[in-house]
């Protein structure tokens, strides 16, 4: 099978399943549904797992039109290695474009002694800021990383997660808008985001078709259309 995704997707995806990072069965989900597969992104837990990951954010960041930003901001804990990482491979793959770029991150316990605060790495004040986190589930992370940064005085300009499910929160026959989480935090942020992978890239690049046949009735009864 020759997947249509693009490489640096591709084998992103590859080295996901190799680590069992994405697996496949019938999953219990926070919000109840039975899920065909499951992503475990805090598995990224040694260097050559890291520095996919980083690669993957940032070639997800070099190859889409994302609006220009001076810091990458990943909340605690996940997203701090995730934006120190990108930081570093965005500099390796442009370095005259992201020398300056910087990453910032916070502490969930303001810190009491020292020069104390809450808030490590780059300054925001004034500054463009991307948000670097995993999956977006719920999108209740992302608004409060969006307070942060608007406290720090940073002006949020896109956000990059991991893998978008595609999901929505609460289906159309029972209350719900019809529109994926993030859908719904584009509307309400008025900023892109951007994803490495998502449940369409996943139907296109994993090479099993019963795997890829109980995806596509998954996403028949719970993806959102797109806009």
């Amino acid at each position: 099978m020759t997947s249509a995704l693009p490489p640096y997707k591709q084998a992103f995806l590859e080295t996901c399943i190799k680590a069992q990072i994405l697996t496949f069965g019938e999953f219990t989900l926070k919000s109840g549904r039975k899920s065909p597969y499951f992503f475990q992104a805090g598995n990224f837990s040694s260097t050559h797992l890291l520095s996919a990951i980083t690669t993957a954010y940032a070639e997800t960041l070099t190859t889409n039109p994302v609006p220009e930003f001076d810091v990458l901001f990943g909340p605690a804990y996940k997203g701090i290695p995730l934006a120190s990482g990108t930081a570093l491979k965005l500099y390796e793959l442009a370095p005259e474009k992201y020398a300056h770029v910087g990453y910032a991150f916070n502490r969930k316990e303001a810190k009491a002694h020292g020069e104390g605060g809450n808030m490590v790495g780059m300054s925001m004040k004034g500054k463009r800021v991307l948000v670097v986190d995993d999956v977006m589930t719920a999108g209740t992370a992302m608004r409060e990383a969006v307070e942060i940064i608007k406290r720090e005085g940073g002006v949020l300009v896109g956000v990059v997660v991991c893998l978008d499910r595609m999901e929505m929160k609460v289906l159309p026959e029972e209350g719900g808008s019809g529109l994926s989480t993030v859908q719904e935090i584009e509307r309400e942020l008025e900023v892109p985001v951007y994803s490495i992978l998502t449940l369409d890239d996943l139907i296109s690049g994993v090479d099993d078709q019963e795997k890829v046949a109980k995806m596509e009735e998954y996403r028949k009864v719970y993806a959102a259309k797109k806009q």
